[in-house]
């Protein structure tokens, strides 16, 4: 399993507090030591560690939430078991704020619901912070003028959604980096933990790089969820990030693509296109799931930033 990049300014507070007190026990270092080697559940910790099980579940929870490590639930003869792997390859902060930067770098946050071109095949639907917009498994509800409001939108097998954001910003200035990050995950009936999917995100037509999505993420509720949501469904996804630079394209750090951000042409048109999908060929053909900042785990809707010489 792939493990990410993280960086983190200073006003990512709330993040960071989470990290230092992650980072704040001898117990829980250890415990990521273990996870630099292995996969393992909570008893298996406890085990290596001598602490008691209990103990170790505490721990535990401070990593994940942090986010320093994952958990995937597997069945087990006495139910559940929770595996623990590494989550992060490596953890930066920086030590500046995005007022810093706010001269040089522009910031689009592009609510889900304003996708300007669809393909989709059921599972598919729209849901907003109150409830389901127009029928479940009918692809024209997507041509509903209330999805704008949506804030979990979902389509199985191949298919995509496209936005075009705003590149006013390219008249005056040269992009150095572009970067678009979203919440998603695969899609089927309810939700899978073993339900694959190679999710692509393209830029003006150019493929950035493809995430191959381990689950339709359930078994616990997303930390954002209204309460009328029901428990059997998608309950959230993972944070993704692709990245455009002069060195090529990434996603969660990752060398995706060796196309530089030159490739894309930015500037040759009014808008810059997003499309986020799964291409007809993909491997694992398992839908896609996008959350908005009112579902899933990380409040926000798609996020791009345009980054420039001031």
């Amino acid at each position: 399993m792939l493990q990410k990049e993280e960086m983190f300014s200073l006003d990512n507070e709330e993040k960071l507090v989470k990290i230092g007190k992650a980072l704040s026990s001898e117990v829980r270092i250890k415990i990521l030591k273990l996870l630099c080697k292995y996969e393992l559940n909570i008893n298996e910790i406890a085990e290596k560690l001598k602490i008691p099980t209990s103990s170790a579940a505490v721990h535990v929870k401070a990593l994940e939430e942090a986010e320093l490590i994952g958990t995937k639930l597997l069945p087990g003869i006495r139910g559940s078991k929770k595996l623990c792997y590494k989550g992060v390859e490596k953890l930066q902060i920086i030590l500046f704020s995005e007022e810093d930067l706010k001269q040089q770098t522009e910031v689009i946050k592009m609510p889900i619901g304003n996708f300007v071109d669809y393909h989709v095949v059921p599972t598919c639907g729209i849901v907003s912070e109150n409830g389901l917009i127009d029928e479940e498994d009918e692809p024209r509800c997507f041509y509903n003028p209330n999805r704008h409001e949506a804030q979990l939108l979902w389509f199985g097998d191949a298919g995509y959604v496209e936005y075009r954001f705003p590149n006013t910003i390219l008249k005056t200035k040269v992009a150095k980096a572009i970067e678009i990050s979203a919440e998603l995950c695969s899609e089927t009936h309810e939700y899978d933990l073993d339900w694959r999917s190679d999710i692509t995100m393209w830029m003006n037509g150019v493929e950035i790089g493809t995430w191959e999505c381990p689950s339709d993420f359930g078994g616990r509720r997303g930390k954002r969820n209204p309460s009328w949501w029901p428990d059997k469904n998608s309950q959230y996804g993972k944070l993704k990030t692709w990245r455009v630079t002069e060195e090529g394209s990434f996603l969660d750090g990752i060398l995706s693509n060796p196309a530089t951000i030159h490739e894309y042409q930015l500037e040759k048109q009014d808008f810059i296109s997003i499309r986020i999908g799964v291409k007809e060929d993909a491997k694992y053909k398992g839908g896609v799931n996008l959350f908005g900042e009112c579902f899933g785990d990380h409040g926000q809707n798609i996020v791009l930033k345009i980054m420039y010489d001031r």
